[in-house]
């Protein structure tokens, strides 16, 4: 232990902490994101101020009891960064902190408080090897740590692999995500308010194949969570 304190220093003498967002050096290792980013993220505000914003744009498609998005999503902006960070360069501590940030929130509203479980978008098992970790993972423990329920990640299951879904049209995405996901262990989701949580929302073709899995056959509510929208 003391072999460590002594060698901490030097690490950050030669790797100094930098902001995730703007790469600028970090006062402090631990804060990840600096103040002014921090202050300079998208918010949106949805499940506060707009909570049938989301929904809309599942309208025709899904029946959903609740939906929001912590951020906005932007071409070569500030999330863009952060989710780069996230899904590529191995930081998972992106995801705790908007799940901790989304889950606090989201335990203040009596709307979320029929949840039973969070269930992450999955990633394809070859992906899953590859990258080391799904990036949704920590964002969904932490707002199931908020709201006291399970975190389940073995009950959704991603059976094919797909491209990047960041852009695509919908005609596209939809082609690509049909009849990928199934389920397992369908003892543990029948009549439950699952909440769905993503990265990013875009044009919601794979939440609505997931959700279409989940609910169809199963008789259950949906919500659904993002880190952003794009």
């Amino acid at each position: 232990m003391l072999q460590m304190k002594l060698i901490t220093p030097i690490i950050d003498l030669f790797f100094p902490p930098v902001c995730l967002a703007c790469s600028d050096f970090l006062p402090e290792k631990n804060l990840r994101i600096c103040v002014d980013c921090r202050h300079d993220l998208p918010v949106t505000n949805f499940h506060f101020d707009n909570p049938e914003y989301v929904k809309k744009i599942f309208y025709g498609r899904l029946e959903l009891q609740n939906a929001t998005a912590l951020l906005r999503f932007h071409k070569k902006g500030i999330v863009q960064q952060l989710m780069h960070n996230l899904k590529y360069r191995g930081h998972e501590e992106i995801g705790s902190i908007f799940g901790d940030w989304l889950g606090g929130e989201l335990a203040t509203i009596s709307n979320y408080g029929s949840i039973d479980l969070v269930i992450p978008v999955p990633l394809h098992k070859k992906k899953l090897r590859q990258r080391g970790y799904n990036q949704v993972e920590k964002f969904g423990q932490q707002i199931a740590k908020a709201l006291n329920v399970p975190y389940v990640d073995d009950v959704l299951i991603k059976i094919s692999t797909t491209n990047s879904q960041v852009f695509k049209k919908r005609e596209a995405r939809w082609g690509n995500d049909y009849q990928v996901f199934t389920v397992q262990n369908e003892e543990r989701l029948t009549g439950k308010h699952i909440l769905l949580v993503d990265d990013i929302i875009t044009t919601g073709a794979t939440i609505e194949t997931c959700a279409n899995v989940l609910t169809n056959t199963y008789k259950n509510k949906l919500s659904v969570a993002s880190m952003a929208i794009a």
